[in-house]
């Protein structure tokens, strides 16, 4: 499975075409991607108004949606941000933190295109789309 973020789909919605778009447009099947609830919070926080923020609900829910945060996942997601700390790395976004646990719990590839991923990536094991 893939787990798409929210830089990913907010240039996708913009019509903005890079490697990461194009990846996530070639995708045979929606429900090989997973958008995970605390994304879709922060693609529709961006909406211009109310029927903007519906239109990309209904687009994000052609997507695979599922709940990201469990106790578990908090507990682990703040000891991969205590790991990453004493290593001198400060991810930026909870929310980062998050979608990085629940790839690694979950043995989930994300495509992203965010710079704050790439320290899970060479510490912590997060796989890359």
């Amino acid at each position: 499975m893939i787990v798409v973020d929210s830089s990913v789909l907010i240039d996708m919605y913009r019509r903005i075409d890079n490697a990461r778009t194009s990846k996530l447009r070639q995708i045979a099947g929606r429900s090989q991607v997973i958008v995970l609830d605390v994304v879709m919070l922060e693609v529709l926080q961006g909406a211009r108004d109310d029927l903007h923020g519906l239109r990309l609900e209904k687009n994000l829910r052609e997507f695979r949606v599922e709940r990201a945060i469990t106790v578990d996942l908090a507990v682990e997601g703040a000891q991969y941000s205590r790991k990453l700390r004493a290593l001198g790395i400060t991810i930026r976004k909870t929310v980062d933190i998050i979608v990085g646990t629940y790839c690694i719990q979950h043995d989930h590839q994300l495509l992203h295109n965010d710079r704050d991923f790439l320290p899970m990536v060479e510490h912590l094991g997060l796989k890359e789309y």
